[in-house]
């Protein structure tokens, strides 16, 4: 990795980085590929990188309608956790965890991966025993998982209002002190600059407007940039599963909609780890820059705008107030929204799809950033195989036919989806 001084990064700032010497290539569309994966977001990326690094392939393309990191991707609240109660969810999310620990030292570009503690808080004694519960779940698979007292809470983050009379009364938590947050650009510039590096063919601006089928298979994808050939075809678009399926004639079990965070402005540390309420579903976490990254519900209804409903951010601000009071003297700098697509039991698909030689990645909810590292890696298994990976294996598209769907409810999925 080219190491540039001072100077060099003061006069390339006022040059508009004229002479800076490129992360990537940009190539032009080959006609034909043995594997091209649809969406450039960290888990397209994440996937070609494995397809290349793990199994050896190299005649891979990566088609992004947009920018790497203009989608969902680079539209998220950054954390990465993998206390899920549910094994399969847990199993997958702390395959991830590994691979986040050693994600800067593989791709040779620093992520940001800060394990600071994701911590759940309890705010009744139903609270508590929904968290006791995870957690055994949790540690009977060898997963950390600390339950604590309130008086250990209050220690761990002692801005939280600890009032007896307080709006949302805290008994308790449970953390995951290897869980944190990352920085979710570095993860896509990450993975593309090592995918690229391996041979991958990283292509922007090149939006998927339909599939060539042959013989009952899809035999390649028609984009802006013409056709291109290719043996088997990944989708792995995020909120736009459902249109760029439906360009196959599929429905997916999959609704879209828009989730939204706000950050506040930089301010000295002041919120070491990431506080979560299942109650509430609120979040909160501060970023490496010193904002208060704060996030909350869904708009709750389809939508694949990337804005959001002011009463969604009231709603989380009062949340996230009524936790920490000190937040009331910040200022929000700018909000974002991402639009994600909520499967019917809000757990990944991870699956070949009815069509021959199509296949798709999505479904993820609240939870596609932690998952990028394992969901590329099972991804790219699939591709190259044409089998699932064992720990991808339960997220099969029949599931919903079969009756055998994944429920973590309370755990980032809607009522109304659970």
């Amino acid at each position: 990795m080219k190491r540039y001084s001072a100077l060099a990064l003061l006069k390339a700032g006022l040059t508009g980085q004229r002479g800076w010497e490129r992360a990537w290539r940009d190539p032009e569309p080959k006609k034909s590929y043995d594997i091209v994966i649809i969406g450039g977001g960290g888990h397209g990326l994440a996937t070609a990188y494995y397809l290349a690094k793990v199994h050896g392939l190299r005649n891979i393309a990566v088609l992004e309608k947009g920018w790497i990191g203009g989608g969902n991707t680079g539209r998220n609240t950054t954390i990465v956790r993998s206390n899920y109660r549910q094994k399969p969810l847990h199993d997958l999310f702390d395959f991830a965890l590994d691979l986040w620990e050693g994600m800067s030292d593989a791709l040779n570009f620093n992520v940001m991966f800060s394990p600071r503690g994701a911590l759940f808080l309890g705010h009744s004694d139903g609270d508590m025993t929904v968290l006791a519960q995870r957690g055994d779940a949790l540690r009977c698979d060898g997963i950390d998982a600390d339950l604590l007292t309130r008086a250990q809470v209050q220690k761990l983050v002692p801005l939280l209002d600890m009032a007896p009379d307080a709006r949302f009364p805290i008994h308790g938590g449970l953390i995951q002190r290897r869980g944190g947050t990352a920085r979710h650009d570095a993860v896509a510039w990450g993975y593309a600059r090592a995918a690229d590096a391996l041979g991958v063919d990283v292509i922007q601006k090149c939006e998927v407007t339909g599939f060539a089928m042959t013989g009952g298979r899809v035999s390649g994808v028609v984009t802006t940039r013409g056709a291109i050939a290719a043996g088997r075809i990944g989708i792995c678009v995020a909120g736009n599963s459902g249109p760029v399926a439906a360009l196959a004639g599929l429905q997916l079990p999959i609704e879209a909609q828009t989730l939204q965070a706000f950050v506040t402005e930089p301010v000295k540390p002041m919120i070491d780890t990431v506080i979560m309420s299942q109650s509430l579903h609120c979040y909160i976490s501060q970023s490496d820059k010193g904002g208060i990254v704060l996030g909350g519900d869904p708009d709750h209804f389809p939508s694949y705008a990337q804005r959001g409903l002011p009463p969604r951010i009231e709603k989380a601000a009062a949340e996230a107030i009524a936790l920490v009071p000190a937040l009331s003297r910040l200022r929000m700098v700018r909000c974002w929204a991402g639009t994600t697509d909520m499967s019917f039991d809000g757990s990944p698909i991870l699956s070949a799809l009815p069509v021959d030689g199509l296949y798709l990645n999505g479904g993820w909810c609240y939870g596609g950033f932690k998952a990028t590292p394992a969901s590329g890696w099972c991804y790219a298994h699939l591709l190259a195989t044409g089998d699932n990976h064992p720990l991808a294996a339960p997220f099969a598209f029949d599931r919903f036919a079969r009756g055998a769907t994944i429920d973590e409810a309370g755990v980032g999925v809607l009522p109304q989806l659970r």
